[in-house]
């Protein structure tokens, strides 16, 4: 039986994809760099298969000009350009007596604390793990084997809930299931919309 549910935020819980687009295309400017297509962005931030410094910025690694520049706009529009998929605020709040929850996130913690507390849904997590407080971010399993130590769960009681390959395989690295939702930033398949979901997270404890 599952005691516990981890969550992606990006595409699973919040739809940010015009700030993160936007926020890349903002650092690509700074750079003198043409503005890439909103579904590109899109696409490549799920594709465990990009280098993406190379991709967005056409650098080796990100340099703290271009973490300052993606913050500075993160920060100053993030109010204005996320919110929470439709259902997801009741889902959290009705199945929260049945499981505790965990967020695992690539983003850096300072743009992911902001949108938990735009959206007020930062309440519900047990703990938080971000992109920059691990060793190796999504696909790799470093979050999702911190948030088990620190939880004290045990694989069999975990599920991973996600939008993309990235969680996919984090899931899989880590030895817990997977389920994907299908209103994030993917294109292919996936649970349709949160009704569903709740069904499937409900089936978990029976």
């Amino acid at each position: 039986m599952k005691r516990y549910i981890i969550f992606d935020m990006d595409g699973t819980l919040v739809d940010s994809s015009s700030i993160i687009a936007n926020s890349i295309n903002y650092v690509r400017q700074k750079l003198g760099l043409p503005p890439m297509e909103k579904g590109e962005i899109l696409r490549a931030v799920n594709d465990t298969s990009i280098h993406r410094p190379s991709f967005f910025y056409g650098v080796p690694e990100y340099g703290e000009d271009h973490i300052s520049w993606f913050r500075e706009y993160y920060r100053e529009h993030h109010k204005s350009q996320t919110k929470l998929y439709p259902g997801i605020r009741e889902l959290l709040e009705e199945l929260r007596d049945r499981f505790d929850y965990a967020l695992a996130t690539n983003a850096y913690r300072l743009s992911a604390d902001q949108i938990l507390q735009h959206t007020g849904i930062d309440r519900y997590f047990t703990i938080t793990v971000c992109g920059d407080e691990v060793e190796r971010p999504k696909p790799a399993p470093d979050m999702i084997e911190k948030i088990l130590r620190e939880m004290g769960a045990k694989r069999e009681e975990v599920v991973l809930v996600g939008d993309g390959k990235t969680d996919e395989e984090a899931a899989r690295a880590s030895g817990i299931p997977f389920i994907k939702v299908g209103w994030g930033w993917e294109e292919n398949g996936g649970i349709g919309d949160v009704e569903e979901l709740r069904e499937r997270l409900l089936e978990l404890q029976k």
